[in-house]
């Protein structure tokens, strides 16, 4: 067995879809489109590992939990950049282009090379080797 995707909820999906088409190489789908449920989303694929599937329907409502604190559930997932240089560059470019560093990079404990971002919607990014 395998991942095949992971789903996110967003209140804008062109600018998430853009973000990781942008940033992490993402190609996205054709959009689909459900006229009756107000609902519509991307399959964003990569080189390799599961999609991620941006979800956007109206009633769904935001997050109640506070994105600086952990709490229980999905909290973050990790995309490889394939280098310790390429996780600096990379995360070095987020950062100029004004999103928000929740940690490194650095080097931790059990042995990965990562930095935690927050997306255009504040959902955890770990940037990995």
């Amino acid at each position: 067995m395998h991942i095949e995707h992971l789903a996110i909820w967003t209140t804008d999906i062109e600018q998430m879809k853009d973000f990781y088409c942008h940033y992490f190489g993402a190609v996205a789908g054709e959009r689909y489109v459900n006229l009756k449920k107000n609902f519509q989303s991307y399959f964003l694929s990569f080189e390799k590992g599961p999609r991620i599937e941006l979800m956007q329907m109206k009633d769904v409502p935001e997050t109640a939990n506070d994105i600086y604190k952990q709490f229980t559930g999905l909290i973050h997932f990790a995309v490889s950049a394939g280098s310790e240089e390429k996780v600096k560059t990379l995360t070095a470019q987020l950062v100029s282009d004004g999103f928000e560093l929740l940690d490194g990079p650095r080097w931790t404990g059990d042995g990965y090379f990562e930095s935690v971002i927050l997306d255009p919607e504040k959902n955890r990014i770990e940037i990995t080797i």
